[in-house]
C-alpha cells in the first residue's frame, strides 16, 4: 500500500518561504508522475504543480509561476514544493498525490491521481 506523507507546512509571514516535502513509502515512486494540490476553506481542491516521473517536465498553475518550484529526488522517494514570496491567498492545506498510470484525466485534475497524502497546513499572515 502506497503511503504519502507531507511535511514542512506552518505559519509564515507574507513574503516568506516554506519548503514542503512529500515522502513516499510502500510502493514504486520513481516511475510515477507526482502533483501538488491545495484546498482552502470553503473552496474546491485545486492544482498547484506537477512533475513528471523523470523530473524533466514540470507545470504550475498560473498564480504560482515564478514563486513555487516543484522538484523530486527519486533516490529518496521524495517530492518537494519550494514556495517563495508567499501571500495570504496561498493559505490552504497542501496535498501531494501520485498520478495514476495510466491516468484517466489531465494532470491538473484530482481524479487523475490515485494516492494522496493527509495534507499539511500552510498559513500565511499579512
Amino acid at each position: 500500500q502506497v503511503q504519502l506523507e507531507e511535511s514542512g507546512g506552518g505559519l509564515v509571514q507574507g513574503g516568506g518561504s516554506l519548503r514542503l516535502s512529500c515522502a513516499a513509502s510502500g510502493g514504486t515512486f520513481s516511475g510515477y508522475d507526482m502533483g501538488w494540490f491545495r484546498q482552502a476553506p470553503g473552496k474546491e481542491r485545486e492544482f498547484v504543480a506537477f512533475i513528471s516521473w523523470s523530473g524533466t517536465m514540470t507545470a504550475y498553475v498560473d498564480s504560482v509561476k515564478g514563486r513555487f518550484t516543484i522538484s523530486r529526488d527519486n533516490a529518496k522517494n521524495t517530492v518537494y514544493l519550494q514556495m517563495n514570496s508567499l501571500k495570504p491567498e496561498h493559505t490552504a492545506v497542501y496535498y501531494c498525490a501520485r498520478r495514476s498510470r495510466p491516468s484517466v484525466s489531465d494532470y491538473r485534475f484530482p481524479d487523475g491521481y490515485d494516492y494522496w497524502g493527509q495534507g499539511t497546513q500552510v498559513t500565511v499572515s499579512s
